[in-house]
């Protein structure tokens, strides 16, 4: 990161603030999981290919259907991970997220494209830029919004727990009728791994993240996902880190898409894929102790162990 970079993106994390005068809203209502076998949600796994596009349908159309979640005319909120402008697995391939997008339109879709990077690389459209994000958008024919734009709207949800008593969020992202998430497969330095359960931090107003660092930091990634879960995720496992995160570690390559529309069985499988490979990192030997996973079973935001299907191709 340039010196002029790094200094603006500090003053972000240092100083940016909630706006006043807030909505306050409650959370989004719980949807039913569509993507189900004998009553089990369904985490499939999917060997990746030279073709990204049939790598990724194989994994969808293990699920089921797209259009069991997806109608024609729904507004579609896609949730990449640019938490900076580093090259997957740091953040996610624009060659995946042109991809998924390009069949969420062939479906009849309305998307929206939606990020807020993390503190240091903000303001998030100069990530955009120097990913050619806006381009790829124009060239889709979708919205892209960096959340932390001055003209963004913002509402509050009151999600009561235990750590968390609210969180400040993108008012377009609590109106879209469908939440898909492509979260990228890498440990943190901080938060331990991060997967579908973290993503949902992306959505936090970058005012209030600062607080997040301080104390219960795992508790509180997974107790944003009380504002919402999302109706589908798709994982991006071509590459991982397994140590250091979440712009920079050591690279291996899994070569697999996963796919769900539960938030904390396929973090599970995730962190699993970390755990076979030798490396220095915070990781748990068992992913179900982590506590970003026991804190959102408390909170029933996803499958316990034994409790879902997994689907390997």
């Amino acid at each position: 990161m340039k010196t002029l970079d790094r200094i603006i993106g500090t003053y972000h994390f240092l100083f940016d603030r909630v706006p006043s005068g807030v909505t306050e809203v409650p959370p989004k209502p719980r949807k039913r999981n569509p993507w189900l076998k004998d009553g089990k949600p369904i985490v499939t796994r999917v060997r990746t290919g030279n073709n990204l596009r049939q790598s990724i349908n194989q994994a969808l159309e293990a699920l089921g259907p797209l259009n069991a979640a997806i109608s024609r005319g729904d507004k579609v909120m896609v949730k990449p991970n640019f938490n900076s402008d580093d090259p997957p697995p740091a953040s996610t391939d624009p060659l995946f997220l042109r991809a998924v997008v390009e069949m969420l339109l062939e479906v009849g879709a309305r998307v929206t494209i939606g990020e807020s990077s993390g503190g240091v690389w903000r303001p998030t459209s100069r990530v955009f830029r120097k990913l050619q994000l806006d381009e790829l958008a124009r060239t889709l024919g979708v919205r892209l919004i960096a959340f932390d734009d001055k003209d963004s709207e913002w509402v509050k949800i009151n999600i009561n727990g235990d750590h968390l008593r609210s969180v400040t969020v993108p008012k377009t992202a609590y109106e879209a009728d469908r939440l898909i998430y492509l979260p990228c497969l890498k440990t943190h330095r901080l938060a331990r791994y991060s997967g579908s359960l973290k993503l949902t931090f992306g959505f936090v107003n970058p005012g209030e993240r600062r607080a997040f660092h301080v104390r219960f930091r795992e508790e509180k990634l997974a107790e944003v996902n009380l504002c919402w879960q999302p109706d589908l995720i798709i994982l991006d496992g071509r590459k991982a880190f397994i140590s250091g995160g979440p712009n920079q570690g050591q690279i291996v390559e899994p070569k697999i898409i996963l796919a769900s529309g539960d938030l904390v069985a396929i973090d599970a499988e995730a962190v699993k894929v970390l755990l076979g490979y030798k490396a220095n990192n915070r990781l748990l030997s068992d992913p179900w102790q982590l506590t970003q996973i026991t804190t959102a079973l408390k909170y029933k935001l996803g499958s316990g162990q034994d409790n879902y299907i997994l689907k390997t191709l």
